[in-house]
C-alpha cells in the first residue's frame, strides 16, 4: 500500500512532445493521487510549452517550468531536482515523455522505495527487457551497461536507464551543481553519487518500448561524452570527488 502521506513527483524534460504529453501526463496522474507532474520544458519549437502551460492551468496536480533553449537531459533533471527539493516532494521521478517508460509500473517503484533510497527501472534483470530494438542498438546497450560497470564498479545491471525514483533525502545530499554529465552518462553518474554515499539502491524489472511518436534525442556526441565520462566517475570515486 502507498503511504498517502507522502508526494511524489514525476520529472518529464521535453523538447519536441506534443505528440505524447497530454497523454502521458494522464496515465501518470492516474497511477494514484500521491502523483504530481512537472514538466521541465527547453523552449520546444513545436508548441510543446503551450500545451503543458493549458494543462498546468487545469490541473492542479501538473507543474510547468520554461528554459530558454535546448540544453541538455542533465540540466534538464537537475533543473527539475532543485525545483522539487524546494517543494518537498519526498519521490522523485525520472522517466521519458515518450512512453519508452510504461506508466503501468509506477506503483511498483512506489513499492519498493519505501524500503530503498533509489530505484531504478531495470532492463537487465529477470522480467526486464527492451522491445521494438534494431539488434546494434540492443549490442549497444547492452555493451555500453558492461563497460560502465566494469569501469565504474557500481553494483548495478542497467546503470544507463532513464527510469527511476529518488527519496528527496538522496538529491538533498548531491551536490546537484557539481554534476558534470549531461547526455547518456548522467544516469550513470546521478546513481553513482547515491551508491558512494551509502544510499540503499533497488533495481525492479521494467520492459523498454521504443517511443512510436516524435524523434529520438540521442545523438553520437551524447554516446562520445559516455565512452570518456565513466572514467572519471571512477577516478572521482576513488578520490573521494564523487
Amino acid at each position: 500500500m502507498t503511504d498517502n502521506n507522502k508526494r511524489a513527483l514525476i520529472i518529464f524534460p521535453t523538447y519536441n512532445e506534443k505528440e505524447n504529453i497530454e497523454e502521458i501526463v494522464a496515465a501518470v496522474l492516474a497511477q494514484n493521487k500521491i502523483i504530481h507532474t512537472l514538466i521541465v520544458d527547453d523552449n520546444s519549437p513545436d508548441g510543446t510549452g503551450d500545451i503543458v502551460d493549458r494543462m498546468a492551468a487545469e490541473n492542479p496536480r501538473v507543474f510547468v517550468e520554461h528554459r530558454e533553449k535546448k540544453a541538455g537531459l542533465g540540466g534538464a533533471y537537475i533543473h527539475g531536482f532543485k525545483w522539487a527539493i524546494k517543494e518537498k516532494f519526498d519521490y522523485i521521478f525520472e522517466m521519458d515523455a515518450d512512453f519508452s517508460h510504461d506508466p503501468n509500473y509506477i506503483p511498483g517503484f512506489l513499492e519498493a522505495i519505501k524500503d530503498h533510497d533509489l530505484v531504478l527501472g531495470s532492463r537487465y534483470i529477470p522480467g526486464g527487457g527492451v522491445v521494438d530494438w534494431p539488434w546494434d542498438r540492443r549490442f549497444l546497450s547492452r555493451f555500453g551497461n558492461i563497460y560502465a560497470r566494469m569501469i565504474t564498479w557500481i553494483p548495478v545491471n542497467d546503470a544507463t536507464g532513464g527510469f527511476k525514483c529518488f527519496r528527496r533525502e538522496v538529491l538533498e545530499a548531491i551536490d546537484l551543481d557539481a554534476v558534470r554529465s549531461n547526455g547518456y552518462t548522467f544516469q550513470i553518474e546521478m546513481s553513482m553519487r547515491a551508491w558512494v554515499r551509502k544510499f540503499r539502491i533497488k533495481e525492479i524489472p521494467i520492459v523498454f518500448s521504443d517511443r512510436q511518436l516524435g524523434d529520438s534525442k540521442m545523438s553520437k556526441a551524447i554516446a562520445r561524452e559516455a565512452v570518456w565520462m565513466v572514467w572519471w566517475l571512477r577516478w572521482a570515486a576513488m578520490t573521494g570527488k564523487l
